[in-house]
């Protein structure tokens, strides 16, 4: 048994939700071990897609522009009746993050992409081949024992804190007792994943053939990928719903053909909609799919593990620095866990519509929602209510119920820089005319202060009845004011910080 190692944060898994924590706690100059208990990189696809807020946090990190070299931006998307006219026929529109609203990705890729990014810091220490077998929660840290796969050993690190990042059947949550309550579907879906030899018409755009005698997910993705996924038939065992004869039978009736494609894989699996009961216990937080996990149906299960680290690595780090009570901390389940519920429930929504299976139900939805699409503005308007929900949050750590409060803040071009890139990751105080009352005690703080003079920006503030805002370090917008009232004064026992690891 080796001795102990100590680090500021424990990072256990180290998929995407991992792989961004790492680079997130890494640009912040904290000292961290990844746990992962695999010798590389997942080989199998498994998201397939991603949206421009997750870019956002991925631009944070300097990772950006390399992850899109590799993405598929902006395809069409369209929902198809049995005979493959459109009853929705769309893409999705954007939020003003600047980045493409929507990309596919190779996620083998966008993992290798994720831990170069990690390799940057020579604060962060990557432990593969490693097991976690036990966290246990002290009074001023975490004791994890682990196994090293390699060297048929265990050894002892502690950590201040552990993010579980460990996946759906994650071991982290089941040792600490938390339940993860939902519903897992009946029903199995077959994936193929193929590698395109030939393309073929629509093969660049996301079409859900909303048939009731068998509704297909046929989804392109980037460097000459192509995947499709079906429900399985009857009681059919995996042996057979994946051998060849089997797997060719969807893509054939579409024609295409052994020309077209070669298959890489095909794999069964089920749907499950799970929520952990409690999203911290001490120390230890779960992210990810270790927290929560949704069908695939608006792609967003990634995504969601992202959105949970770039809530959960600032505040960890404030902490960790003495510039925030530990209280911070309960804010990340406040708010995190109300959206990914919601993202869940539209997940749902949206797997309803396409799978149906009543044909006279399914004659109905297509003639009415045919009839809706055709009316100008309705294919915005609707992805409103049946696409990712808006970048907010109800509850948490915020000043006051004034209307922009938990909104994130777009990012356009300001200047010629995206405002991310001016904002660097500070506490900041926007505003759009005189510099408002109460600003001085923010920058007393260590908070910087920014005029914005840019039109949409201008424009998104004063919808939201605000002259000036306090924005967090991640974007979202903690304090408002407007008609020359005074800004809330900054709380008690914070001392403000950067997303990049010094002093604002």
């Amino acid at each position: 048994m080796s001795s102990a190692d100590t680090y500021d944060v424990a990072v256990v898994g180290y998929g995407p939700t991992g792989a961004t924590a790492a680079n997130l706690l890494g640009q912040l100059g904290l000292k961290v071990v990844v746990i992962e208990r695999d010798p590389d990189i997942y080989s199998r696809a498994r998201a397939i897609s991603t949206d421009e807020e997750v870019l956002r946090v991925w631009q944070s990190v300097g990772l950006a522009e390399r992850l899109q070299r590799d993405m598929l931006p902006d395809r069409p998307v369209a929902f198809v009746d049995a005979d493959g006219r459109p009853f929705i026929e769309t893409v999705i529109y954007g939020r003003g993050c600047g980045h493409p609203s929507q990309q596919f990705l190779y996620q083998p890729a966008v993992d290798s992409v994720l831990r170069e990014g990690v390799a940057r810091f020579a604060n962060v220490e990557v432990l593969l081949e490693h097991e976690c077998l036990r966290v246990t929660n002290r009074a001023d840290d975490v004791e994890l024992l682990l196994a090293d796969l390699r060297a048929d050993a265990f050894k002892r690190v502690t950590a201040r804190y552990v993010i579980a990042s460990d996946g759906g059947s994650s071991a982290t949550r089941g040792v600490l007792g938390i339940g993860y309550s939902g519903r897992t579907y009946g029903e199995r879906w077959v994936v193929i994943d193929t590698k395109v030899i030939k393309e073929w018409d629509a093969h660049d755009r996301l079409r859900f053939h909303c048939n009731p005698a068998r509704p297909t997910v046929d989804c392109p993705t980037p460097l000459g990928h192509h995947r499709w996924e079906y429900p399985a038939r009857g009681c059919e065992d995996e042996k057979n719903l994946t051998s060849d004869e089997a797997v060719w039978k969807v893509p054939g009736e579409q024609g295409i053909t052994p020309e077209h494609v070669e298959i890489l894989r095909a794999v069964v699996y089920s749907h499950h909609v799970r929520v952990a009961d409690r999203w911290r216990v001490g120390r230890v937080f779960l992210a990810g799919d270790a927290a929560h996990a949704m069908p695939p149906w608006i792609g967003q299960g990634m995504s969601a593990g992202v959105r949970d680290a770039a809530n959960l690595c600032w505040k960890l780090a404030a902490v960790l620095r003495g510039q925030a009570p530990d209280a911070l901390l309960d804010s990340y389940a406040a708010e995190r866990k109300p959206h990914v519920t919601e993202v869940t429930r539209r997940a749902v929504l949206v797997g309803r519509i396409i799978t149906e299976r009543r044909p006279w139900l399914a004659a109905i939805r297509n003639h009415v929602v045919r009839a809706l699409t055709r009316i100008p503005g309705a294919n915005s308007a609707g992805q409103k209510f049946w696409w990712i929900p808006d970048a907010h949050y109800d509850d948490g750590f915020f000043a006051t119920t004034h209307p922009a409060v938990g909104w994130q803040i777009p990012q356009p071009t300001v200047g010629g820089v995206l405002l991310d890139e001016l904002l660097g990751g500070r506490w900041t105080v926007l505003h759009t005319g005189a510099v408002p009352t109460g600003a001085a005690a923010w920058t007393a703080a260590g908070a910087s202060t920014l005029q914005i003079t840019e039109p949409s920006l201008v424009r998104w503030l004063r919808d939201r009845k605000a002259d000036a805002v306090v924005l967090r370090p991640d974007g979202f917008v903690y304090a408002a004011t407007s008609s020359g009232q005074p800004l809330p004064a900054p709380p008690a026992g914070l001392s403000l910080t950067t997303l990049t690891g010094a002093s604002a």
